[in-house]
């Protein structure tokens, strides 16, 4: 049970970082952003081309990351600059992004065993295989929230944040919303990439695949983190998305444990995410608001 609860917190931590990229465009900017089907195995992809090259992992990981900047950036063009709609340009990306993927590749799929990664690194230094992927997604996971923390509360990043919520008024200022667009979505897919660097590192291989379904993924840890953890305050947002990330991934272990098949886990997710979706509908419906008299006079 133990090893069970620390698998699923070693890979929560990982994808925590996803789940905050995804906030991003999803809560922030107020964008249903698909890219980050691509993205997040363009980070696996790079990263991994890159250690079988010999190269550094951690050098490796941030070549990652602007990789997934990039893809953001393609987005946010054909968002702003060419007015498509949002969610058609990420799936344009997003499909635009698999023929990279293999490029980067060469292959469907590229096997990282045997080779130095950002946790063999960890391990050398005497700690045991498991904790290192903790103690890592924990440092990684902290670095991120305090900087976003620190950028968000910056002019600029308050400029982004009142563009998905109010972009009327932020023009009124002055502001560029289009450039606000275009760099939260860089930054959401960097970090969707950083992601899919950490975790083929993990898995120890890169597949052109493994980004199918991974928005849902990403939805269901940013509901779930929202709906137990609370939106208190910004910081406590990006913290609850961390333990949102790890909650999901106890529950899949759990699932898993209980006999459910692993072909039916995004079937699972899915239904999930509808119904905390959709629980401020259902609360309605089981608890209409009540009208006085007075009020109907």
């Amino acid at each position: 049970m133990l090893e069970i609860i620390k698998g699923a917190v070693s890979l929560g931590l990982i994808w925590a970082i996803m789940t905050i990229g995804v906030y991003i465009t999803y809560r922030i900017l107020n964008i249903a952003d698909l890219t980050v089907e691509g993205s997040i195995a363009l980070g696996a992809a790079i990263a991994a081309q890159a250690i079988t090259n010999g190269i550094d992992p951690y050098i490796s990981t941030g070549i990652s990351l602007l990789g997934g900047m990039a893809a953001g950036f393609v987005t946010g063009i054909l968002h702003t600059m060419l007015k498509i709609p949002a969610l058609l340009s990420g799936i344009l990306t997003m499909i635009a992004l698999y023929s990279v993927n293999l490029r980067v590749l060469g292959k469907a799929s590229l096997s990282l065993l045997r080779m130095d990664t950002v946790y063999t690194v960890i391990e050398k230094l005497g700690v045991e295989s498991s904790w290192s992927i903790i103690i890592l997604g924990l440092i990684s996971v902290t670095l991120v929230i305090c900087l976003l923390y620190w950028f968000f509360g910056t002019e600029l990043g308050c400029a982004i944040r009142a563009t998905g919520n109010n972009p009327k008024m932020v023009r009124a200022q002055g502001i560029n919303t289009n450039s606000m667009i275009i760099l939260g979505l860089v930054i959401s897919n960097g970090l969707v990439a950083l992601s899919g660097a950490l975790i083929a590192q993990y898995q120890t291989f890169a597949d052109v695949q493994m980004g199918t379904g991974s928005i849902v993924i990403g939805l269901a840890s940013v509901i779930i983190g929202e709906v137990l953890f609370g939106k208190r305050n910004f910081m406590m947002r990006f913290v609850s998305l961390a333990f949102g990330a790890i909650t999901y991934r106890i529950i899949i272990a759990f699932v898993l444990k209980l006999g459910m098949h692993s072909n039916d886990l995004k079937l699972f997710t899915a239904i999930t995410v509808a119904i905390a979706l959709a629980l401020p509908i259902i609360k309605g419906y089981l608890d209409p608001p009540k009208i006085s008299i007075q009020e109907e006079e």
